[in-house]
């Protein structure tokens, strides 16, 4: 199967914005912000906890916002302005990153977290978008494609940076670490600009309904008839709780991973080698999932993932060298694209179209607050046991809750059918 021009102007916005998840959200500026606190003689794990609860209250904030915005996003000409305030507040807060002075890391990290909140808000959107650009049957591969691009799109400019930062670290060109990192923000702010345009050239939108007045207290009212809806909903709401699990746990470890890696030692050359290479790994096994599914079911491969992500976080426990490192690193980019992709396709299929920035406010919401859990829990038995390798091992336990809540969601048409009904 091939993209159509629609399904990939959509797609590419996965390319685009994968650049922050990478450079900004995973390896360069965790890295950058924990060699700033550090100067002042923080200790590292503390660092690490603020890092966590950074993450935990800007994906509250959009967590809150979620449902309502996509409530109002439903009526048809507001989804494609959502998305490009959010998408254009993300892209220039990173570049303003590049600005502020590394000793004033209080500061970045308020930015940042506002630039996150562009980032996440946008994907609130770009997610919805999924049922205007092709059919409930293409569903699953156009997803997985959009996470495949992403994978390496990101690491087009990323490879750049981190060329930058190495050299700058081994003193080859004469600027430091800090304003390299810098100079690698502007460059993810005009990788994730540019190759937005796509999307917003386009996409539109062509589900929705009509323009009513008073669309706030509108909106209100639909947000809580949507809210019944899906508690009586049985298999929609409990998919969203097991939703709410397992996504907490893969969004933990993304999240955390760098200020994992640095505290077990690994120097920062390193760890950007490994992420690259995560990177091309989860490429390819992003388009297997799709195609996977297509013959398993997305749900059993949702399972195939939750399994592992499991393991992963009990061998995470053990980790002491490099090369454990580099093991994980792997395993999880043989996951993360799959269970990512086919999460959203998975939900798509389930929900009014005429409804889907609505429904998908309420699938962020999950998501997010979740989000807000695991760095949180992370971050409190790190600091309580002054371990980072037992705080990640608690990250399994939100997998396993989630494997076994969606053992409890009805797969049958029948019950899809009710759904949309």
């Amino acid at each position: 199967m091939k993209l159509t021009k629609i399904e990939k102007s959509w797609a590419f916005y996965d390319w685009a914005n994968s650049a922050y998840t990478l450079a900004v959200t995973t390896t360069i500026f965790p890295l950058y912000f924990k060699a700033a606190v550090e100067k002042t003689g923080v200790a590292q794990a503390t660092s690490t906890a603020y890092w966590g609860f950074a993450n935990s209250i800007s994906t509250l904030f959009v967590a809150l916002l979620a449902p309502f915005l996509g409530t109002i996003a439903d009526y048809y000409g507001y989804k494609k302005n959502f998305f490009g305030f959010f998408t254009w507040m993300g892209v220039v807060l990173t570049a303003i990153l590049a600005f502020v002075p590394e000793s004033q890391w209080l500061l970045m990290l308020v930015i940042y977290m506002i630039s996150a909140v562009g980032f996440s808000g946008s994907n609130i959107f770009y997610d919805a978008f999924l049922v205007d650009v092709t059919t409930k049957e293409r569903m699953d591969y156009v997803s997985t494609m959009g996470y495949a691009l992403g994978y390496i799109g990101s690491t087009i400019p990323f490879i750049f940076c981190m060329a930058l930062i190495i050299t700058a670290y081994m003193g080859l060109i004469p600027i430091s670490f800090f304003v390299a990192s810098k100079i690698g923000f502007i460059i993810t702010a005009i990788w994730w600009g540019y190759f937005t345009l796509p999307m917003m050239k386009n996409v539109h939108q062509i589900h929705g309904i009509e323009r009513e007045p008073h669309p706030i207290a509108n909106s209100i009212k639909r947000l809580a008839k949507t809210f019944s809806n899906i508690k009586a909903q049985k298999p929609l709401f409990i998919f969203l709780l097991s939703y709410f699990f397992y996504i907490d746990g893969v969004d933990t470890i993304i999240k955390m991973a760098t200020a994992y890696g640095s505290d077990l030692g690994i120097d920062a050359n390193s760890l950007l080698v490994i992420l690259l290479v995560t990177q091309f790994v989860a490429f390819p096994f992003a388009i297997i999932y799709g195609k996977l599914s297509d013959k398993y079911r997305g749900k059993t491969m949702l399972y195939v993932a939750i399994i592992a992500y499991t393991l992963i976080c009990i061998y995470a426990y053990f980790l002491k060298t490099t090369l454990d490192f580099w093991i994980l690193a792997i395993l999880v980019g043989t996951q993360q694209g799959g269970i990512q992709a086919l999460s959203r396709s998975y939900f798509a299929k389930l929900i009014p179209k005429d409804n889907a920035n609505e429904f998908f406010g309420f699938y962020n919401i999950f998501g997010k607050f979740a989000a807000i859990m695991g760095p949180a829990l992370m971050s409190i038995v790190t600091l309580m046991t002054g371990s980072t390798n037992a705080g990640v091992l608690s990250i399994a336990v939100l997998f396993v809750i989630g494997g076994v809540l969606l053992t409890q969601v009805k797969e049958n048409k029948a019950a899809e059918s009710d759904l949309q009904s």
